[in-house]
């Protein structure tokens, strides 16, 4: 089946090829009546709109780049999700790529995107001022996430340290005093700030036995525990970095003969849906990580259409306790019953 043109349109409307433009693209002025004898016209004829022209013609592309640090993990995956339903909803595609971490690799994703996209939304553990200023070019409008406002960008940040010292002070009042920690990389900030929580937070001091670094996975959770479990006197309680540490500590605990929370309390941070799901299901810090990966198109979508720089402030997103059975309690809301339910479906679904 031949292809319908734009020439096509103005030959069977009985118009100018820069009228249909004009029409379709949304740019300068043609009469009502006009607009809509092109509009049902193109319709009609089921004319597609040839994307590369038209991004000549508006400048636009309509989509969105997005760099995460990786695609590994609950975390990035329902990020990704709540960005995609909010550019969805707004006619945008996402062009999304992994910097696994590493800087070099990061900046390489950016520039590959140059001229390809409208905007990006940006996160890295390595987001600084230099960085923003050496890599993100002025005229591209762009969010960082899990940063602060750089250089005039929006930034969208999650309190991490008040978070982390909200889940030990959570654990202590169980009466738990010994409190381990399961940290997240030592390169990564939010890492960093989780650990500086604990520290801050934490009943009484302890030696450096109680800490023991991971890398946010699931396996260095395991491995973990099983360290900590070797460590004299025994925890009273783990507070894992992340969710996915958090079950892997669960795993390692009971593969040892300890059982979570008689023995070893544990909690755990981002509130993934697997931890409404497990047995003993986690206590942890809830952020509603696809609603801040919607917030962040958002923002872009206003820099975007905005009249000038738009807003370049910082939003800043406190992570809400979540009471499960892993601390040694079987307190649990209606609200958060229903969304392990919600969890399981979206599971099975």
């Amino acid at each position: 089946m031949k292809t319908v043109t734009i020439k096509d349109v103005a030959r069977e409307a009985d118009v100018s090829v820069a009228s249909v433009s004009r029409v379709l693209n949304g740019v300068g002025r043609v009469g009502e009546a006009t607009r809509q004898k092109i509009l049902s016209t193109a319709e009609r004829l089921h004319y597609v709109p040839h994307a590369g022209a038209r991004s000549l013609i508006t400048r636009r592309t309509s989509t969105i780049g997005m760099v995460l640090p990786d695609f590994h993990g609950e975390f990035f995956s329902e990020m990704l999700r709540g960005a995609d339903g909010e550019a969805r909803s707004r006619g945008l595609h996402l062009l999304v790529s992994t910097s696994h971490g590493d800087t070099e690799e990061a900046v390489a994703a950016i520039r590959s995107m140059r001229g390809r996209v409208d905007g990006m939304l940006v996160m890295s553990p390595h987001l600084d001022a230099d960085f923003v200023s050496a890599h993100l070019p002025a005229a591209l409008p762009a969010v960082l996430l899990n940063a602060p406002a750089i250089d005039g960008r929006p930034g969208i940040n999650v309190e991490h340290y008040s978070g982390s010292a909200m889940m030990v002070r959570h654990l202590a009042s169980n009466g738990r005093r010994r409190i381990a920690h399961i940290a997240g990389p030592i390169e990564n900030t939010d890492a960093a700030e989780r650990l500086r929580g604990y520290i801050d937070a934490r009943p009484v001091p302890l030696d450096d036995r109680y800490v023991v670094h991971g890398d946010f996975s699931m396996a260095s959770g395991y491995a973990a525990a099983i360290a900590l479990s070797r460590v004299d006197p025994l925890p009273e309680a783990i507070f894992a970095a992340n969710d996915m540490m958090a079950v892997g500590c669960i795993e390692g605990l009971r593969s040892v003969g300890l059982s979570v929370p008689g023995d070893i309390a544990v909690g755990g941070f981002d509130d993934i849906p697997l931890a409404a799901l497990i047995q003993p299901a986690l206590t942890t810090m809830r952020i509603e990580v696809a609603a801040l990966g919607a917030l962040a198109l958002r923002r872009l979508a206003s820099l975007l259409e905005a009249v000038g720089d738009g807003e370049a402030g910082e939003d800043r997103i406190m992570p809400q306790l979540v009471v499960r059975e892993s601390c040694g309690t079987d307190q649990q809301s209606a609200a958060d019953r229903r969304f392990g339910l919600d969890a399981a479906r979206r599971a099975a679904s």
